[in-house]
């Protein structure tokens, strides 16, 4: 008698559900606990209208385990037919609507899948790739349902990569005093999956959307611009994009003058071409010696990473009027250089000039979504990809969300 005492202390059942039963299986390895109910008479759970029983369900529910024996809870369910409604079972307390396990134990599933790999998380758990899943799904999806309207003043979108090739999701981050949190995860890099976001804000919240930093992607930005009020004044494009141009700009200069010099026997650009994309503050203290006889060599190559290092200059100013100034200088500097990759990224650059230059204000940048963006890598690492894309946006909530994943008590 007392192991029934025990048992139903521990799953906090009262009256109508009573431990009827405790079967140990050693065989099994497991314990099961059969739970009886004592009442004819329920509330629809829809409307809570009383009514007898219809009909009983036998049903199981994993629970957590006993001194390493896996626990299960054994139950015949009330249905009740209720005229409105229809058939419906009547709650249990130790478990959510159509659950298999019980909420006890959903909250111990949830915290080690936000450890561990599915795979681990499964082997500690002794469950199925499919019901570890199966749970995460129903967190996200509770979370999800449960996630508060709020104001996001600043925004953060960019792209992730699945798996090899060429599958995307679009992830918008919001940026707060509590961190930088996805705030929306959705299929594919097109207008469309931009689009669906902003849809779902209210109007209030879409006024009162103050920068949104983004690359120089077409899609995001004429999704922005369509759907944010002002969204082109608020655009920001994202200094490490623009940045990222212009290293590639120097490093095609470097290689084609690394092919003109070898031409001639000259090997002084063999092996620098990591040289030339440091930032100058960040240039090893071995490497000064070297690179700065380098610097003095009248290269095109050094001529563009002066370029470079004055363009980076334009991200400390707070003034938009003297960022101008300063971009029309670099401007006519680098059209004038007679770098064809460089005069490319300088064109570019001008035409998104608006939009460069809303850094001064916002101060927003795609650098807290790129620290989350690390985070997402790390899962599709452990996963060794996502051939599902859905599972992919699932998995980014559950880790990257901020949602209230655990069951109600």
């Amino acid at each position: 008698m007392q192991d029934f005492q025990l048992y139903q202390q521990i799953l906090g059942l009262v009256e109508p559900w009573t431990v009827k039963n405790v079967t140990l299986k050693p065989a099994e390895r497991e314990v099961e606990v059969e739970v009886a109910c004592t009442e004819t008479l329920w509330g629809c759970p829809q409307c809570a209208r009383r009514m007898h029983v219809h009909e009983w369900e036998r049903r199981r529910w994993r629970h957590l385990d006993s001194c390493q024996f896996k626990t299960v809870i054994v139950a015949d369910v009330p249905r009740v037919q209720c005229e409105e409604h229809g058939s419906q079972f009547v709650a249990v307390p130790w478990a959510e609507k159509y659950g298999r396990f019980t909420r006890l134990f959903e909250r111990l599933a949830i915290d080690v899948l936000s450890v561990c790999s599915t795979a681990a998380a499964c082997d500690l758990l002794r469950v199925s790739w499919d019901e570890a899943d199966g749970i995460k799904q129903r967190a996200v999806a509770r979370g999800l349902e449960r996630k508060p309207v709020r104001l996001n003043k600043d925004l953060c979108v960019d792209e992730k990569s699945a798996a090899r090739g060429q599958e995307y999701v679009t992830v918008v981050a919001r940026v707060d005093e509590d961190g930088t949190t996805v705030d929306y995860v959705g299929p594919g890099r097109k207008q469309e999956s931009l689009d669906a976001y902003w849809k779902q804000l209210t109007p209030e919240q879409l006024a009162g959307i103050e920068a949104v930093a983004m690359d120089m992607w077409e899609p995001f930005v004429l999704s922005t611009t369509a759907h944010v009020p002002q969204g082109a004044e608020k655009i920001v494009h994202d200094p490490f994009h623009m940045m990222q141009h212009m290293n590639q700009a120097v490093n095609e200069v470097r290689k084609a003058e690394h092919r003109a010099l070898r031409d001639q026997g000259d090997d002084t650009l063999e092996g620098t071409r990591w040289l030339w994309l440091y930032g100058l503050e960040n240039l090893p203290e071995a490497q000064r010696p070297a690179f700065d006889r380098l610097k003095s060599a009248h290269l095109l190559t050094a001529r563009a990473w002066a370029l470079k290092e004055t363009l980076r200059n334009l991200w400390l100013y707070k003034s938009e009027a003297w960022a101008t100034k300063h971009f029309q200088r670099w401007y006519s500097w680098a059209v004038r250089s007679r770098l064809e990759p460089v005069k490319k990224v300088a064109r570019m650059l001008k035409s998104r000039l608006a939009n460069i230059l809303t850094y001064c204000k916002s101060r927003l940048t795609n650098g807290p979504l790129e620290g989350l963006n690390n985070k997402i890598q790390g899962l599709v690492k452990k996963a060794y990809g996502y051939r599902n894309k859905q599972r992919f946006i699932n998995d980014i909530y559950f880790h990257c969300g901020g949602l209230d994943l655990y069951p109600t008590q």
